[in-house]
Formats: structure tokens, C-alpha cells, sequence
């Protein structure tokens, strides 16, 4: 395998595209990035689409951003913050052809409600995928993301920034743009 052609990033349910995590993402990788606006925020929308249409607008947009590159969907890695790497996530798994999934601060559960796991499709996760989360984070401790990381198919690194929630600060951009970086071009 090779680094991919693109990188497609989308957002968390709270904010957009322009979150300065993204931004400066694609200004700092070397490869093209193409940062998503979902459907329900393009239209003005607080609340987030159910993930059935979520899923579809990734789809649609993965197929533009491959065409606009000159590439094939299976070319592309595909993630975001939260909900939107989330998205990702399971859309790869229902069969969106992808060459690896970067998760950024993945929502493992809803704060204080563990039992709320958002993994069911991690056993059809089959890409190399790349965890960035804070260990104080509510919506998943490292030892919960230990517990449930291996039922996915593909390989699997996990990076965790030390001292951050789920919206972790500016003074660690560098240090995910590196790993997520590092990551993939070692594909």
C-alpha cells in the first residue's frame, strides 16, 4: 500500500468544517485535503442528520473529491472529529472503499453513559485506522478504547494526547498533524 491520494475530513456534530483542528490540517499535510460541510449545517441546521443520511452525503462526496483527484474512492483516507470520523468510520465499514480512517477524538459512548457504545461496526472496520483521542476525555478512557479497539478488523494505532478532553487545545495541533501525518504516509 501507498499514502494516499487524499484525505476527505468532516466535522463533529458541534461544529463545522472550519473547526481549526481541520484547517489547519489541510494546510499542513502533505497531501490534498478536502475539509466536508454535512448536509444539516450547509442548510443552516444545528442538529446533526440521523447517520443513515450522514452516511450517504460522505459517499457522495467521497466520489466528487476522487473524481476532482483523479483517483479511485479506494485512494482516499477518510476521517474527522467525533461524529464526523465516526461517520466515516461506518461508512468504510458498510462497504465505502477506502485506504485508511483517521479518527479524531472518537466518541466512544455519550459522556457518563458507558453502556451507550458506538462500536457495532467495528468487527467490518477492516482498514488501517488511527485513533487520536485526549486520556481525560468523557466520551471514552484509554482503558474503555483497550477494551473495545480489537474487535476491529483492520490494523489499528492509537495515539493519546495527554491531558485532554474531547475538544482537545491548540498547543497540541502540532502534535496531531505530526502523528496523523506520520501515519499516512507509512501506509
Amino acid at each position: 500500500m501507498s499514502a494516499p491520494a487524499g484525505l476527505l475530513l468532516t466535522h463533529g456534530a458541534g461544529g463545522g468544517a472550519d473547526h481549526r483542528l481541520l484547517v489547519a490540517l489541510e494546510d499542513q499535510l502533505d497531501l490534498p485535503v478536502r475539509r466536508m460541510e454535512f448536509p444539516y449545517r450547509a442548510e443552516g441546521r444545528k442538529a446533526p442528520d440521523r447517520a443513515p443520511k450522514l452516511i450517504a452525503s460522505v459517499i457522495e462526496e467521497a466520489e466528487r473529491y476522487a473524481a476532482d483527484l483523479g483517483c479511485a474512492p479506494a485512494e482516499l483516507a477518510f476521517g474527522g472529529r467525533s461524529m464526523g470520523g465516526r461517520i466515516c468510520s461506518m461508512a468504510i465499514a458498510e462497504g465505502l472503499p477506502a485506504a485508511a480512517v483517521v479518527l479524531l477524538s472518537y466518541p466512544l459512548h455519550p459522556p457518563g453513559k458507558p453502556e451507550r457504545l458506538r462500536i457495532e461496526h467495528f468487527p467490518t472496520l477492516a482498514v488501517p485506522s488511527l485513533f487520536v483521542n485526549g486520556d481525560r476525555d468523557p466520551f471514552g478512557t484509554p482503558a474503555e478504547f483497550a477494551e473495545h479497539i480489537p474487535a476491529i478488523a483492520g490494523p489499528v494505532e492509537v495515539h493519546w494526547l495527554e491531558g485532554q478532553r474531547h475538544d482537545p487545545k491548540s498547543d497540541v495541533d502540532d502534535e496531531i498533524i505530526e502523528v496523523v501525518g506520520r501515519f499516512l504516509s507509512g501506509l
